[in-house]
């Protein structure tokens, strides 16, 4: 049983927590967070710094342990709001498409044609993550916004991803 392996296990209790309350509200995952997983994140961190001080600060699991004391705060974030994933896996197969697609973007090599690219992205992700059919929410902005008061900020809120105003159409699961 290696440090490494105990550390590994704090973890695993905490993805097991989380697949038990997949079906739940968002209100009881987070009262069950408090409840199940804010002991094993309190005992995770007690464990960390107790064995930090005998660890290399340069092997693999110095680092791990560096890198674990750096992320406390942005791993606790879960524990605010039910909704929110332990994890940044959506996040990360996300992105891995434009990261794959980076070479083949020519026209990224400026900052602006970067920008640009970062925008449509983040407007298509936003789309297909409010369950949005990404062609059509494009093209229906698209059409939309010429005939609004751009000037005027609440011009954009019928328009966001999650707007309800937003056309049946639009939705995945609608026709």
């Amino acid at each position: 049983d290696t440090l490494a392996a105990r550390g590994v296990a704090w973890c695993n209790q905490l993805f097991a927590i989380e697949r038990s309350l997949k079906a739940v509200s968002a209100e009881e995952r987070q009262r069950q967070r408090e409840i199940r997983s804010r002991p094993v994140v309190d005992a995770f961190y007690t464990w960390v710094r107790k064995i930090a001080p005998n660890i290399l600060p340069k092997s693999l699991l110095g680092e791990a342990i560096t890198y674990a004391l750096n992320q406390q705060e942005s791993l606790e974030h879960f524990f605010l709001d039910g909704r929110l994933e332990i994890h940044n896996n959506r996040a990360e197969r996300s992105i891995k498409p434009f990261v794959i697609g980076r070479k083949a973007w020519l026209f990224s090599n400026t900052a602006r044609g970067a920008k640009a690219s970062a925008i449509i992205y983040s407007i298509v992700e936003t789309a297909k993550e409010n369950g949005l059919k990404p062609f059509a929410y494009l093209e229906y902005c698209l059409e939309q916004l010429p005939n609004r008061d751009l000037a005027d900020p609440t011009t954009f809120a019928s328009l966001l991803p999650w707007s309800d105003d937003l056309p049946r159409h639009l939705h995945l699961h609608m026709a």
